[in-house]
């Protein structure tokens, strides 16, 4: 399986970094070792300090596809999840301004947090999703996914004219605006509306 990243898909979020708004989807891929276990801390690397929190609503994709057409996107995935798609900040800062890919930055052993999943069908319309991240109690970020640039069956459709879609394929988002640092003993929760999705401790 393989994790499909959209970036700058917030049009908020794009302002708090200073980025450009893409004229396509930005995507970027993340090994399955990214995938953080169950129930284990995540831990800081050693290469960043400055790695920062960006939780994701996330697709997993529940039949083989390539050249989907939108209309038939909603098809190919029933289950809605959240996540954290962890970033050293100050290391993809510098790639960037370098013009290098950002995987190092993005796709490090345990950047990839994947919660609880539920079915599509609690939710009424997918384009319309409550979601949050609380960091010691606070909420730091919050979105819903009406807020998209490209909503979650134009992703699948343009995504899967690049790369074929597998059963067990996961495709993140993209993150609101709110995005922030972690450190050492910080709890991280997240929820879809006032369910809470996955908890992590920061080591």
């Amino acid at each position: 399986m393989k994790l499909i990243c959209i970036g700058r898909n917030y049009a908020k979020h794009i302002e708090e970094l200073a980025n450009e708004k893409p004229e396509h989807p930005v995507v970027f891929l993340k090994p399955d070792s990214a995938i953080l276990l169950k129930k284990h801390p995540f831990v800081i690397p050693e290469f960043s300090k400055d790695v920062h929190h960006e939780v994701e609503i996330l697709v997993k994709i529940k039949k083989i596809g390539k050249y989907i057409d939108k209309k038939f996107a909603h098809t190919y995935y029933d289950e809605i999840g959240l996540g954290i798609d962890f970033t050293a900040r100050d290391l993809q800062s510098d790639l960037k301004a370098k013009g290098l890919p950002w995987e190092k930055a993005k796709a490090f052993d345990g950047a990839a947090v994947i919660g609880d999943w539920l079915p599509k069908s609690d939710f009424e319309n997918v384009d319309a999703i409550d979601f949050s991240l609380q960091k010691n109690g606070t909420v730091v970020q919050d979105g819903n996914t009406a807020q998209m640039l490209w909503k979650i069956d134009e992703l699948i459709s343009y995504v899967s004219q690049y790369f074929t879609l597998k059963i067990g394929d996961i495709i993140f988002t993209g993150t609101p605006a709110g995005v922030g640092p972690v450190a050492i003993n910080d709890k991280l929760k997240g929820f879809i509306g006032d369910k809470e999705m996955f908890s992590i401790h920061v080591k």
